[in-house]
Order: C-alpha cells, then structure tokens, then sequence
C-alpha cells in the first residue's frame, strides 16, 4: 500500500466510529451549522493575489512542520496578511491536525475556511459544516465519478463550495460535473509525494472556464506564481511555504506584498 492508500483505509475506520458517537442529526443541530457560508472561489475570482494560506502541523512527507504555533494566532496572521482564504488539516494520524483546529480558526477569522481532508463519506461533509467550514476538498484519486457527484451535490446544498484537487487528466475527465466551483491541481504526486509544477502547467488547458483553476503543492517563490497565472490559474495554496517559518502570518504578508 502506498501512502495514500493507508491514509484512505485509516480514514474509513475513523469516519465510521464518528458516526456511531455522533450522528448527523447532532451536526446538524450545532449553532455553526446554520451559519452563512463565504464564497471561497468568488473571492479567487475577484482577487489580485489568489493566495490561500495553510494551517498544517507536520506531512508524511515532510515529517515536522510547525508544532508550536497557535492555529488562532495562525488565522488572525493570514487574515492580516490579506490571503483570501484559509486552508486548514483536520486529519489526525498524519497531519497532526484536528476539527479543533477548524473550529479555533473559525472563531479567528471571518473568511473563508476550506476544511482539507480525505472525505470518503457524506458524514465528513455535514461535519465540515458543523465545525465553520465553508468549502471542502474532494480528491479524485479516492473517489469513483458517482461519490464525486453524490458529495459535490451534496456540499452546494449545504451552501458549501467544493474544491475538486486532480493529479491527472484521467482524475480531471472524469471529475467534471456543474456541482463544483473548483478545480485544483496538485503538483504532487500523492503516492511518491515528489512535486512537479508542470503538473498544472500541462492540465491547464483541460480546464474549462467554467472553474475557477487552482494550483497547489509545490510553490514556493513569486516566480511560480506569476507563471502559472500565465495558464489562467487564479488560487495558489500554500502550506510549507508559511508554517515553516515563526510567523507564518508575518511571511505571508511579505510574499503578498512582493506579489502586489
């Protein structure tokens, strides 16, 4: 099994053990559930800089990120620093991160949140919207066309926007479906974990314009950001680049000013 594949089978014995403590009806009564959700791929579009910052502890890759920081104090740095929106891990075992972690972000900011997980069932949707998330992540790679339908569908109804991540053209031709806002690239490869930003340059043109294209994984400096724009990308996720440093609101304010 490669990475990806233990997280998948780590994930579904988690998801249905949540299930049997919470059930969706409980989600469903919490005070955020019925809170307005913020358009994270309408801010993209209106925005000069597209940068959506990222709240992650440690990566199997990567091991060790940041463990120190505060994900409050994270929020209120990236939201000062002008992002557009706020990605943050809520997977335990190899992220480090928590729905907590959602959940303290929310009660920071007032933009949007995208929940970043391995959702593999619908219970993982109404959670997200039960926590403060306003946007959620599909990955193709872990779900057949009809689960990316089924959610999708079922994240607009609950006035979520959905984020589609892709690796390749196969996971791109069969992901595109009306029920999505965007559709991002990611320059790595999940199961070797190696980065590549030819990645989006080559699947850019696949992408309607219908989507708003967002690039992740992999970027790093100005230079990237103003070449992929070239391809009509218009959000840029970055993690590492941030939660790396002491400040990660403080260096994403720089990269933006640089950017601007």
């Amino acid at each position: 099994m490669n990475i990806l594949d233990r997280i998948v089978a780590d994930k579904r014995k988690e998801v249905d053990l949540k299930k049997e403590l919470i059930p969706i009806s409980q989600l469903e009564n919490t005070s955020l559930f019925n809170r307005e959700t913020l358009s994270l791929a309408k801010a993209l579009r209106n925005s000069t800089t597209g940068i959506i910052a990222e709240h992650k502890r440690r990566s199997p890759s990567k091991a060790v990120i940041n463990q120190d920081l505060n994900v409050y104090d994270v929020a209120k740095g990236y939201e000062d620093a002008g992002v557009c929106g706020m990605s943050v891990l809520t997977d335990g075992k190899y992220f480090g991160g928590s729905l907590d972690d959602l959940l303290l972000a929310r009660a920071a900011v007032k933009m949007p949140l995208l929940r970043k997980e391995f959702i593999i069932d619908e219970y993982q949707i109404y959670e997200a919207k039960a926590n403060g998330a306003d946007v959620i992540l599909l990955i193709a790679s872990v779900l057949t066309k009809s689960e990316i339908k089924i959610f999708s569908e079922l994240a607009k109804s609950l006035q979520l926007d959905v984020l589609l991540e892709v690796h390749n053209t196969a996971e791109l031709q069969k992901s595109i479906m009306p029920s999505l806002d965007m559709l991002g690239v990611n320059n790595r490869n999940l199961k070797t974990f190696e980065v590549s930003l030819e990645t989006s340059k080559v699947l850019s043109k696949a992408i309607p314009d219908d989507f708003v294209k967002v690039s992740e994984s992999g970027i790093s400096n100005i230079g990237a950001i103003r070449e992929l724009k070239s391809y009509g990308y218009k959000g840029f996720l970055i993690g590492e680049n941030f939660m790396k440093t002491d400040d990660p609101g403080k260096s994403a304010t720089e990269f933006i000013k640089s950017l601007t």
